[in-house]
């Protein structure tokens, strides 16, 4: 067995040596680079969490794959000012400009979080032209809470 792997390495190499080189050569064909397609949602939801210190946005399609994201970080705020409304408008656009090539039309929007960016974020979806079918608050609330600890016995 090891002498047939042996001969089809040698009449391999043989097989390169007997091409010639030539410089006049044509260099052989590249690949046609395809055009990728993006997948096109009409409608889809915008995931809005409104935290004390940051502020994010997450298009995704009707089924939940993500289209496209940002943050207050992300566009280069830094500190308080990442929770503010105005960080928000700013980050709802550029996000909205990452979803365009996907024809993204309506969202229904779920927001999370007690942060200032709430209100304004909605606001921007619409002002850039999305459509807002639908807001939904998904923040978590404690329906009450842990357990207390029992009293100590002295």
């Amino acid at each position: 067995m090891s002498e047939e792997k042996i001969t089809k390495i040698t009449n391999e190499n043989e097989e390169a040596k007997e091409t010639p080189k030539s410089a006049d050569k044509v260099a052989a064909p590249t690949r046609s680079k395809k055009s990728k397609v993006k997948r096109q949602a009409s409608s889809g939801r915008a995931y809005i969490r409104a935290s004390y210190n940051n502020t994010l946005i997450s298009f995704t399609d009707a089924t939940g794959g993500a289209l496209a994201q940002c943050s207050a970080g992300q566009v280069g705020f830094k500190g308080p000012k990442k929770s503010t409304p105005y960080a928000a408008g700013i980050i709802v656009a550029r996000a909205a400009e990452k979803v365009k090539p996907y024809g993204l039309k309506e969202v229904n929007v779920f927001v999370k979080g007690v942060g200032g960016g709430r209100e304004a974020a909605i606001r921007a979806i619409n002002a850039n032209g999305i459509n807002v079918l639908g807001i939904t608050d998904i923040t978590p609330i404690p329906h009450n809470g842990c357990r207390p600890k029992k009293p100590r016995r002295v």
